[in-house]
């Protein structure tokens, strides 16, 4: 156990840690990314083998002439594939691999996810042999990279799908390229696109790194916000990208959508902004919710039941219920996630949930 002296410094050095972070900012690389840092796709395609009778079989002709090319190359020249009948540990699979976002070298190594194509059963044991990958364009045969390893299978449900961890080795440089013609593009996440984000948002650049004028950052759609690279510093743009992503935006500026997210398989629901609904009634499985005011007392004729089933929305009348509020409606009738959803779902197609609603897979 830690002193009580270290204990007391190690909190005061976190609280002092957060205390420097702005409780109402982010920072520019956090709702936005630089143009050009995307990630690309290789692909190719070959055979895994070793397979312990669970490959295409010798029938599958596709699978079989490249196992006879392969053995013509290095064994026997006079090999074809009609001599191949019996073979059922070879499986012909599409390869591809995600290259990072802010490139590669020579010599690194990425992942590859090998797919099976033809009737194999599973690709459990097998081993990728030697193959090359290239973009997906169909005016390049350049290769890239070079692709090989024992597959492993990520979900037991589904083995004709498998990953090589860093299976592929490139064999060239792929950089990426930010600056063209002296200016950068920011492009905001999507959950961030607006026009009123991206005006905002140039606004702001413009008065961090240019208050004297003249204005360096324009908003050109909803989504895209071009920068202008000072001329001093287009030989070595660096430092004011660096500036320029750890530049903090205040959060009072990105109006947040509303919005409910609802994933039906863990039940759950997640809401962003002030959501609100209309004022509605829900009678579901002889429970009650609504928005009324005061909320009805039971009476000696009509004893707890209302008590039990009823819950009032904005029992004070004010206006503007949210959907906070039919959630902790919920909550006290013991609703259950799926009778929840339901009743969000029924509100929103009646057209009185205001808010976007999204379903995740």
């Amino acid at each position: 156990m830690k002193p009580r002296s270290v204990q007391w410094i190690s909190g005061l050095l976190i609280a002092a840690a957060f205390a420097v972070l702005p409780a109402s900012a982010v920072q520019v690389q956090d709702i936005a990314r630089l143009k050009g840092s995307e990630s690309n796709k290789i692909l190719g395609m070959g055979l895994v083998v070793g397979l312990n009778g669970t490959g295409d079989g010798g029938k599958f002709a596709p699978a079989m002439r490249p196992l006879a090319e392969m053995i013509g190359r290095f064994v026997d020249p006079n090999t074809v594939w009609t001599e191949l009948k019996d073979a059922k540990n070879v499986a012909l699979v599409s390869i591809t691999a995600e290259l990072p976002a802010n490139g590669v070298r020579e010599g690194d190594r990425v992942d590859v996810r090998v797919s099976s194509i033809g009737p194999a059963k599973s690709l459990k044991g097998g081993t990728l042999f030697m193959v090359p990958l290239m973009a997906p364009r169909p005016d390049t045969e350049m290769i890239f990279a070079f692709a090989e390893g024992s597959v492993s299978i990520e979900d037991e449900d589904n083995p004709t799908v498998g990953v090589i961890d860093n299976g592929a080795t490139l064999t060239r440089d792929i950089m990426t390229k930010h600056v063209h013609n002296g200016q950068i593009t920011l492009v905001i996440d999507d959950e961030h696109t607006s026009w009123p984000v991206a005006r905002n948002l140039a606004q702001n650049i413009n008065d961090e790194l240019a208050p004297e004028g003249p204005r360096l950052a324009r908003a050109i759609d909803p989504k895209n916000v071009t920068v202008q690279i000072p001329m001093w510093e287009r030989n070595d743009p660096s430092l004011f990208l660096s500036k320029l992503m750890v530049m903090s935006f205040p959060t009072s500026l990105m109006p947040i959508e509303a919005r409910v997210v609802i994933n039906e398989r863990t039940g759950t629901i997640v809401m962003s902004g002030n959501v609100e609904i209309s004022p509605v009634v829900i009678s579901k499985k002889g429970l009650t919710i609504t928005r009324l005011s005061p909320i009805p007392v039971p009476d000696p004729a009509n004893p707890a039941s209302l008590e039990d089933h009823f819950v009032g929305l904005d029992p004070a009348d004010s206006g503007g219920t949210r959907l906070a509020d039919l959630i902790e409606a919920f909550n006290q009738l013991k609703v259950d996630a799926k009778d929840r959803i339901e009743i969000i779902k029924a509100i929103d197609a009646a057209g009185h949930l205001h808010a976007k609603l999204v379903f995740e897979l």
